[in-house]
């Protein structure tokens, strides 16, 4: 028979599951600890909330100029600036490290109380650069032309920060720096393009001394050529001369033997000398025809002895051939070549270059190149930065919400520890 057993042989059956009634329960009854963890740390965050260093953020956008701004810059010819090309250059001086760093530099007065003992100038103005400066540009993955160009900078600073001065000073050291760029490249352009016609007039002046001696050179080779030719014909004129004067000669010493052999001593002529021979009354007129030359002896030879000696005492026969007078006046015109002597005595060489004139010109009008790059507007400022009306933080309503909501959590954990830590009741 089996024993049964008594109540006090049982053992208590345990639970892994909570009752949601019960812990509820528990911790209703630890309502004042939760709520008092939930003020503290509330409080603590209010604390925080009007302690805290306030921020404010201020900004400037600019936009691209209009075109009658930048007319004057364009019209000078050597330098070519759109608007939309002076406001990428004035974003980069925006973003620009070393620009930033030249302005804290220059205006240290504005940072005063960032400085810290123990950090360098560029330490303090990095920490600022890289918590404070914003740039503002349009959004890249937008379609080109859906939105207006724009460039802006933003300021993150704290109460003791004048930003709005920062800003705005930023803003117009910006443009001042860019207007010295402009400045500074249209300075170097002109300086080059000046030195640039130097050189071309350089060019030109050598090239025309080259081509001056080269075509003084060509008219004096010309010249001696020239004379050479005529004292080469010359002499052989002169040659031909003597020549044909030794052949008259010998034709009349020839002649004159004829002449004395027939006993011709005057001149006369074929049909007079068989007439002599033939004795008629009565007066007799003759008339002869002839279309030969008569030959030489018939001249006589008194005439041709007359000639021979007048030849042989002769000692020029220069006056006998007109050339000879032609080549005479050409060797004295080549004496003095006048277009050399033209050339030479010229005073300005500088006026018979090609193009001179215009390099000139060009050259005076960039001497003359005056241009106020500090009145230059390069972008439209859209909006300056304004003193902001309220801090960007702490957003002290949401520090105290979000305080009371982590209190209300720590004070719940808290009571639930407590609650499990509390011995069990026994049956």
């Amino acid at each position: 028979m089996n024993a049964v057993a008594s109540p006090q042989n049982l053992s208590p059956v345990t639970s892994d599951e909570i009752d949601l009634v019960q812990l509820i329960s528990a911790l209703w009854k630890q309502k004042v600890l939760i709520v008092a963890v939930t003020a503290l740390v509330g409080f603590i965050g209010l604390i925080y909330a009007l302690l805290a260093t306030p921020y404010y953020s201020v900004q400037s956008v600019l936009r691209p100029a209009a075109i009658k701004d930048l007319d004057e810059l364009n019209h000078l010819g050597i330098y070519k600036l759109s608007p939309k090309q002076a406001l990428v250059q004035v974003g980069a001086a925006l973003d620009s490290y070393d620009n930033r760093l030249g302005f804290f530099r220059d205006n240290q007065h504005l940072f005063a109380d960032l400085a810290q003992p123990g950090r360098s100038l560029e330490q303090t103005f990095e920490i600022f650069n890289d918590e404070a400066f914003k740039l503002l540009q349009p959004d890249p993955k937008k379609a080109e032309g859906a939105t207006t160009p724009f460039v802006g900078i933003q300021l993150t600073y704290p109460e003791s920060i004048n930003g709005v001065d920062v800003v705005n000073g930023f803003v117009q050291y910006s443009l001042s720096s860019v207007r010295q760029q402009i400045a500074a490249d249209l300075e170097t352009l002109i300086g080059n393009r000046l030195n640039q016609l130097e050189s071309q007039m350089d060019a030109a002046r050598a090239n025309y001394e080259a081509s001056k001696e080269i075509k003084i050179a060509k008219l004096s080779e010309a010249d001696a050529l020239k004379r050479v030719q005529l004292n080469d014909e010359l002499a052989a004129l002169r040659q031909q001369l003597k020549t044909r004067r030794d052949n008259r000669i010998n034709q009349l010493d020839e002649a004159i033997r004829i002449a004395i052999s027939l006993g011709i001593t005057k001149p006369t002529t074929p049909s007079s000398l068989g007439a002599a021979q033939i004795t008629s009354q009565g007066s007799v007129i003759r008339t002869e025809v002839n279309n030969q030359q008569i030959p030489l002896y018939f001249m006589g030879s008194e005439a041709l002895e007359a000639e021979r000696k007048a030849l042989s005492v002769r000692r020029s026969d220069d006056f006998t051939e007109p050339r000879i007078a032609e080549i005479a006046r050409e060797l004295k015109l080549l004496e003095h070549n006048r277009q050399i002597e033209a050339l030479n005595s010229r005073e300005n060489e500088d006026l018979f270059l090609k193009d001179l004139a215009g390099w000139r010109e060009e050259a005076a009008r960039l001497r003359a190149m005056q241009l106020d790059t500090d009145s230059l507007k390069l972008v439209s400022i859209d909006q300056s930065a304004v003193e902001p009306s309220r801090p960007i933080k702490p957003r002290k309503a949401l520090i105290v919400v979000l305080a009371l909501v982590l209190g209300g959590m720590l004070g719940l954990f808290i009571a639930l520890i407590r609650n499990l830590r509390r011995p069990a009741p026994t049956a």
